[in-house]
């Protein structure tokens, strides 16, 4: 990681000098300010405790404090004068920072794992220092980039956990985790591996199921939470094809590493195995059927896995055939459930849309949805699928048909909205500020042709269920000892003064049980 205030757009660096003279306090609101998506108004703010261990406190102490002022000083201004340009900036600023020895920055932010309404401030950067009023907004940039993933991360796990909690409440006993249905399958497919873990960490605020190993270490760095202790997150044992298809190579069939994987390898561990190698149909219908004597004797489970096709279809067309070939019982809703040596599992590709089908065919056929479990991908991280119906020019229309309608058929069709930072129009505004002699400005934005971009004016206090919040005040009226603000202080001058368990986040988001 490089020093953080080169961690900047590069305009950043050049503020300072542009704010009014005499200028103490700045004061800015990072804000949802609008949905892209259908239905969807509100969003989780998850993250920002992050943000502050990870470079408000590191980044600072380690590429910053903790280096010599004019080794600091140095790289600052060869980076921006071959840039820039000479003379265009100001590197007295980060001298000044250097010799003062700590971050001047308060942070306000409300409870991670909370839920607000679009336009509702959901955290507040302001400096503590008089001369440092040009730092407040010189974070935003690393702030923005660091957190709008994770949060749409955390909004994907919720609304995958409103689909599932609706199908588990209707087909599954209570001893189902319903946090097990449902993984993270995203890490090959993210912008890096910081990305991912991070992203997975949005995740595991609504499941426990994840591939993505760094985003253990990642919470228990950032939310104190400890595997030894807490759950955090679960991975699974599974195989892939370069194992599946280098036995087949020297067995010169299937069966062989099957009933391997049952008796010598996993003889008491649950597994998933990928099973469309060369013919998916026939692994389940005709090898598995041979194993069935090493399938009922482990003490575990098997996961069948498809990995081609159609995942509704295979999935469910799997279900079926492992329910005529293992059985199962009823429970108590009246709802099949497979023999507990058999499951179905498609490791990614499961949009929402998808989820809900296969869902749907499940419960409509008597089964529970506790009898498969489905993967998420980086797709439905990154994008949002809309399933839809266009209509087109019947091509053997002809003059003789009686209904008019009879011209056109119908057509399914999909449509995408790609995740950015945009989906929810998230941004840090300055909204206040305080002169010399102590007296407030009230700041604000407000453009003619997109409202939707007007910021807050002066201070906020949100209002404690988060729905709400108003403006207009002054930073005694917002953040003073004895006024009830849901944006509570976090972080202050290079310390954590407020730290959150990810158990207590996950009890936010989900009173009800996690």
């Amino acid at each position: 990681m490089y020093n953080p205030l080169l961690m900047i757009d590069f305009y950043k660096a050049v503020h300072s000098e542009q704010y009014p003279k005499g200028m103490t306090k700045i004061y800015s609101p990072y804000t949802p300010r609008m949905s892209r998506l259908r239905f969807v108004n509100q969003v989780t703010y998850f993250g920002g405790q992050a943000f502050c261990k990870e470079y408000l406190i590191k980044a600072f102490n380690e590429n910053f404090f903790n280096r010599s002022e004019e080794e600091v000083v140095a790289e600052y201004n060869r980076v921006l004068t071959y840039t820039l340009g000479p003379g265009t900036y100001n590197p007295e600023k980060v001298r000044a920072l250097h010799r003062l020895g700590y971050l001047p920055i308060a942070m306000f932010a409300v409870p991670e794992g909370t839920r607000t309404y679009i336009g509702v401030p959901q955290s507040v950067f302001v400096n503590t220092h008089p001369d440092f009023a040009w730092l407040t907004n010189t974070l935003e940039t690393a702030y923005s980039c660091y957190m709008w993933h994770i949060q749409i991360s955390a909004e994907v796990g919720y609304r995958y956990r409103q689909i599932v909690q609706e199908f588990y409440d209707k087909t599954c006993d209570e001893d189902v985790r319903l946090a097990r249905l449902l993984g993270d399958f995203s890490m090959r497919g993210q912008h890096s591996p910081e990305s991912a873990m991070k992203s997975s960490g949005g995740w595991l605020l609504s499941f426990l199921n994840t591939a993505t190993v760094p985003a253990i270490m990642w919470m228990e760095d950032n939310y104190n939470c400890d595997i030894t202790k807490d759950e955090v997150g679960y991975g699974a044992i599974s195989t892939e094809h370069s194992v599946m298809c280098s036995n087949f190579a020297i067995d010169g069939d299937e069966i062989t590493h099957v009933k391997r994987l049952l008796t010598e390898i996993y003889p008491n561990t649950s597994f998933s195995m990928v099973s469309d190698s060369y013919d998916y149909e026939r692994m389940v219908t005709e090898i598995l059927p041979q194993c069935r004597e090493e399938i009922m004797n482990h003490n575990g489970t098997l996961l069948v896995r498809g990995d081609s096709g159609d995942p509704v279809e295979v999935v469910t067309w799997t279900v079926f055939e492992l329910w005529k070939q293992f059985g199962g019982t009823v429970n108590s809703k009246g709802y099949k459930v497979l023999d507990p040596h058999v499951k179905a599992i498609y490791g990614d590709s499961i949009t929402p849309d998808r989820c809900r089908a296969i869902y749907t065919i499940l419960e409509r056929a008597g089964f529970s949805i506790q009898n498969v479990a489905l993967g998420v991908g980086s797709f439905s991280f990154m994008c949002l699928e809309h399933a839809g119906i266009q209509y087109e020019k019947n091509e053997f229309y002809t003059e003789g048909f009686n209904d008019p309608a009879e011209q056109y058929i119908e057509k399914k069709v999909m449509s995408y909205s790609p995740y950015t930072r945009d989906t929810f129009g998230i941004a840090i505004k300055a909204t206040y500020g305080e002169t010399a002699d102590g007296s407030p400005v009230m700041i604000f934005k407000n453009p003619k042709e997109l409202s939707w971009k007007k910021s807050q004016k002066g201070c906020c206090i949100v209002a404690p269920d988060g729905m709400s919040y108003t403006d207009e005040h002054t930073f005694e009226e917002a953040h003073g000892e004895d006024v009830e603000n849901l944006l509570e202080l976090v972080f202050v001058n290079g310390e954590m003064v407020v730290e959150q368990t990810l158990s207590e986040i996950r009890n936010r988001m989900y009173p009800e049980g996690f």
